[in-house]
């Protein structure tokens, strides 16, 4: 007995060390999480999102963003690396190309070049012919290490965002352990850069958020929509903007939409002026309860990976105005199609895309 007694105090003794020396990647920062306010008001629980259909990929999973071209074509891309094309209804599926890294966004510029924001390898355009030219991997000298979403003004400048300075998806086995370590840490290392094609130089337009993320255009282009999902908000930022830190306050940069129930990921205009978010995943009472944890968020990450506080699945997509009025709210509370990243409108569909998924979702649009 004595004996056992004993080997349980080591032991007991060896996990407090680990819990509380083991290394982690992380610095966690100290922030105080606002209150969630749950499903109620205009995000109110629904099941308008469960009756979504699948456009079945094959082998393919995580079509993360979806986008139709101006031939009618519709481009997925893939956790492959590979960006599918095919018809409106999925029919006639060919990989485009494949970058060899992780496209998340990408949009079309007036010629017809497919620009994407690839987490691996930047900035790219890729021509009809498939031809793939890096546009941009640093700003200022600074690497880009998660490049994840972008947008094309009418006259040619690109704007994408850099979610993370600290944690690349090529050093941190993908974006998804990337922008849980990002979260996590709360560093607020995220950056809106614009690449401009006539000087093929990139430059910081905002930086301070934690986790940026999807972004969109005002539809007069002088103002842009980012997504900051560490801190469940939407900003507003002037395009004339030059390395402007949100956190310090400026009449450049204010919050539109604040305090949404869930971790807000890609944006896209959709018709009728609407601006599309989804939500990958909903909030965690627990992670917010860690906001002002710092030591219990390293302690965290030294568990096993199965114990992680990775928020539930529940598909979720709402739909808002310039002014920030939220005019549609679709919801799957079983969370039936996993990480709904983001909405593409057109005419006839809503496509709905996943980090994960195994075919790309749509539903019939209503009007």
């Amino acid at each position: 007995m004595k004996k056992t007694g004993w080997t349980l105090i080591i032991a007991m003794l060896a996990l407090a060390a680990y819990l509380s020396l083991w290394p982690v990647p992380v610095e966690p920062v100290s922030w105080q999480a606002p209150v969630a306010p749950g499903y109620t008001g205009v995000h109110t629980v629904n099941n308008k999102l469960a009756g979504i259909q699948l456009i079945d990929l094959g082998n393919e999973t995580g079509p993360e963003h979806a986008a139709l071209s101006r031939d009618g074509k519709l481009y997925a891309a893939m956790a492959s690396g590979n960006i599918l094309r095919m018809n409106s209804d999925g029919t006639a599926q060919e990989i485009f190309v494949n970058t060899g890294g992780r496209v998340l966004g990408f949009d079309f510029d007036a010629t017809g070049n497919l620009i994407a924001a690839d987490a691996i390898k930047g900035l790219l355009s890729i021509g009809p012919d498939r031809a793939i030219t890096a546009l941009a991997d640093q700003v200022s000298g600074d690497p880009i290490r998660y490049a994840n979403a972008v947008t094309v003004a009418a006259d040619g400048k690109i704007y994408f965002t850099d979610a993370s300075s600290r944690f690349a998806p090529k050093d941190w086995g993908g974006t998804f352990t990337a922008s849980i370590l990002d979260i996590m840490e709360q560093s607020s290392t995220g950056r809106v850069l614009e690449y401009d094609p006539a000087s093929k130089t990139a430059r910081i337009v905002a930086r301070g958020l934690s986790f940026a993320n999807g972004i969109a255009l005002s539809q007069d282009e002088q103002t842009l929509f980012v997504n900051e999902t560490g801190r469940y908000r939407v900003w507003k930022i002037t395009v004339t903007a030059n390395d402007l830190d949100v956190t310090q306050g400026s009449p450049q940069a204010a919050v539109l939409l604040d305090n949404l129930p869930g971790y807000p990921d890609n944006l896209m205009r959709g018709l009728d002026g609407r601006l599309w978010l989804g939500f990958a995943k909903p909030r965690n009472p627990v992670i917010d309860a860690m906001s002002d944890k710092p030591l219990l968020r390293k302690i965290t990450l030294r568990l096993p990976r199965a114990l992680w506080p990775v928020p539930k699945a529940y598909g979720h997509v709402i739909a808002f105005n310039e002014e920030g009025t939220v005019t549609a709210d679709l919801q799957d509370p079983a969370g039936t199609y996993p990480e709904t990243t983001a909405v593409t409108e057109t005419p006839e569909r809503l496509y709905i895309q996943s980090l994960h998924a195994k075919g790309l979702g749509w539903l019939a649009r209503e009007e």
